[in-house]
């Protein structure tokens, strides 16, 4: 029951209870004369001494107890504090045990293990150095390469977050809050094709990869993209990650497409003027045309990002999301593999059944009816009447999905030089029909090994976020300049951000924005935190600056130093910007009272100064110089908290419970 509770409260019961049973034994005795004696008119003195005796007794122990206090409980607090600071913060400075002086060598004791337990840790170091340094030879090789590669590069985990990007995936991606370590790939690109080639690669245990085409979420660009599956030795995930190399084809795309489209007209205008030219030239340009058209449908699906891949996943894949609209699909597909883009041609597929069920179709059956050398013919049949070839223009001509706006069905035949075409299926059905070139087995070379060491690859957090270790979280450590200290009146005028990932700060992935408070930023406050108005007209508004910075920090969890007066100013446009910030948030001033004690001084400086943290003082009381501050002391107090035996989030919020009046005394 006590063993929660500090030391100081702990001695103060103590003493309390010393004080209030020792006055009890007094009231006892003098109740016992005063029976013994039997005489009526010693009363009042039996009282007046037992007054006496209970004032004295408490008088006594509460002198002795702020003595105790003073110089044994507080120096003992305190020293167990400056000693956990230098175990687990790296602090290099000598205990000052002055303050211990009443505890006999207690002090000095504590001082000696420290610097032998600092000399210990530097010979570690040392050696630790030197092998560091060769890991830092190697990882600044690959830097190197990496920044060489012409195509983006991005590592994923198996739950489809980053844990690398070089400097071209920012240059395709964009410089958007979105992109950073641990976050979701589905805020850069739409997920369909990337989660249905990495499903298809997972199932099939293949290493060779996969050439898809995905588009970005901002601007919905074209990008080609290759996928490979990262089988890594020692992985404690349940499946592998991936590496996407990714390259921007829109412009290219477009430009393929428009040639191919105006080839095909050319060739059907040469073909409609033949009958009207006379016999010499009619041959002679029916020769040509002919050689160009054979020549052109060799060369149509070159240029577009095309995958091997079996029929039966094709069939697997459409029928999957037919399911979820309810349509019935029967596949019978032969053991063979066609060159295709695998999401083009299922969301084609499934376009021509959603428009097929709307004319009455109830079922569908997935063939081959026809098997060549170089393509195979697939149809889709149904036993419903054959529609138009109006209707299926217009299915046709609908984009297939929202993050491909200008890709169409149609798209998806001049990509892979086929035509979607109404033909007579088996058993009476009707069918819509294409075709798709085989692909053929080609030698692959052995997997090459693979040499890494991304922590984020081995970490997975458990179900419940409460039982997550603090070292394996992910956070986003903020801090506001304002106009005021008032959160109903007054605005913000700068907001920065640095990220925490892995229990390493990333001083990288920043946000750092000036903002536009709406009104006029008082001389004071200018004082304070030097943002003057000039230099936030024209910023963007506070709407618009939360909104960002909501992407910046969305599945992170958020920590400030005094984290309620920040929040207070984020949560007040809650409504207007129509985003909640409802993550976890964690207060490092709370973090300074449990380890350091509530007696202690718990400013942003005096923290800094207890974990050897040094803030240039041009940056002091700038939001980025708080945010990278206020994050070097907090990944210091990370392991300092779990040698306090709080090692998770839950525990962590249960143990701010204890000190949370500090923060009212704050605000």
């Amino acid at each position: 029951m006590f063993t929660n509770l500090s030391l100081r409260l702990r001695i103060f019961l103590f003493f309390a209870f010393l004080a209030g049973s020792t006055s009890l034994l007094a009231i006892g005795g003098l109740t016992l004369g005063y029976v013994r004696l039997g005489e009526d008119h010693a009363l009042s003195a039996f009282v007046i001494a037992g007054v006496i005796a209970v004032l004295a007794i408490v008088a006594l122990t509460t002198w002795i107890w702020v003595l105790f206090d003073e110089n044994v409980a507080r120096p003992v607090e305190r020293l167990a504090a400056d000693m956990r600071a230098r175990a687990h913060a790296d602090v290099d400075e000598d205990i000052d045990h002055a303050p211990a002086k009443y505890l006999g060598d207690l002090g000095t004791a504590a001082a000696a293990v420290t610097h032998n337990l600092t000399e210990t840790r530097n010979a570690m170091a040392m050696a630790v150095g030197r092998e560091t340094a060769r890991l830092s030879l190697e990882k600044s090789r690959l830097e190197t390469l990496l920044a060489e590669v012409p195509d983006g590069v991005l590592f994923c985990t198996p739950d489809h977050s980053v844990v690398l990007y070089n400097a071209r995936a920012v240059e395709i991606l964009g410089h958007t809050e979105a992109l950073g370590l641990n976050r979701p790939v589905r805020h850069l690109l739409m997920p369909g094709p990337i989660l249905q080639a990495y499903s298809r690669l997972l199932e099939a245990g293949q290493t060779e990869g996969a050439d898809i085409l995905c588009a970005t979420r901002r601007g919905a660009r074209l990008l080609e993209a290759r996928i490979r599956l990262l089988y890594l030795e020692g992985q404690e995930t349940k499946g592998p990650g991936y590496v996407l190399s990714l390259r921007d084809v829109s412009k290219d795309l477009k430009v393929h497409a428009e040639r191919a489209t105006l080839l095909n007209r050319l060739i059907a205008a040469a073909e409609d003027a033949l009958p009207a030219l006379p016999e010499p030239r009619k041959a002679a340009l029916a020769e040509t045309v002919a050689d160009v058209a054979a020549r052109k449908s060799a060369t149509d699906t070159a240029w577009w990002p095309m995958e091997v891949l079996p029929l039966g996943d094709l069939g697997a894949a459409l029928r999957a999301r037919l399911a979820r609209k309810d349509v019935a699909l029967s596949v019978d597909l032969p053991d063979r593999r066609v060159r295709a883009d695998g999401y083009a041609v299922t969301r084609l597929m499934e376009r021509l059944c959603l428009g097929w069920s709307g004319h009455g179709a109830k079922g569908f059956v997935l063939r081959v009816t026809q098997m060549g050398d170089e393509a195979l013919t697939l149809s889709l049949e149904s036993a419903a009447p054959m529609p138009g070839r109006a209707d299926l223009d217009a299915w046709l001509a609908v984009p297939l999905s929202p993050g491909f706006a200008s890709f169409t069905g149609g798209d998806v035949e001049t990509t892979h030089g086929t035509r979607v075409t109404l033909g007579d299926g088996a058993e009476g059905r009707a069918a819509l029909q294409f075709s798709l070139p085989l692909a053929f087995p080609r030698q692959t070379l052995p997997a090459r090994a693979m040499q890494y060491d991304f922590d984020l690859l081995h970490a997975e957090l458990p179900a419940a976020l409460s039982d997550a270790p603090l070292s394996k979280l992910n956070f986003v450590i903020f801090d506001t300049e304002t106009t005021g200290l008032n959160p109903q009146v007054d605005e913000i005028c700068q907001i920065a951000a640095v990220r925490v990932v892995n229990g390493r700060v990333r001083p990288q992935e920043r946000f750092d924005m000036l903002v536009d408070p709406g009104r006029k930023i008082p001389a004071a406050s200018t004082a304070v935190h030097h943002i003057t108005n000039e230099m936030v007209e024209g910023a963007p508004s506070v709407q618009e600056a939360l909104a960002r910075f909501h992407r910046f920090a969305d599945n992170n969890v958020l920590v400030a130093h005094n984290a309620p007066f920040d929040m207070a100013f984020l949560q007040r446009r809650e409504a207007e910007i129509g985003l909640r910030f409802d993550q976890p948030i964690l207060d490092t001033v709370l973090f300074s009272a449990i380890l350091f004690g509530q007696s202690a001084e718990h400013t942003l400086d005096a923290l800094c100064d207890r974990l050897a943290i040094t803030i240039p003082e041009e940056d002091r009381h700038t939001a980025i110089g708080d945010a990278i501050g206020t994050a070097a002391a907090f990944a210091k107090m990370i392991p300092m908290m779990e040698a306090a035996e709080l090692p998770s989030l839950g525990a962590t919020i249960k143990a701010f419970d204890r000190h949370a009046r500090l923060i009212g005394h704050l605000n």
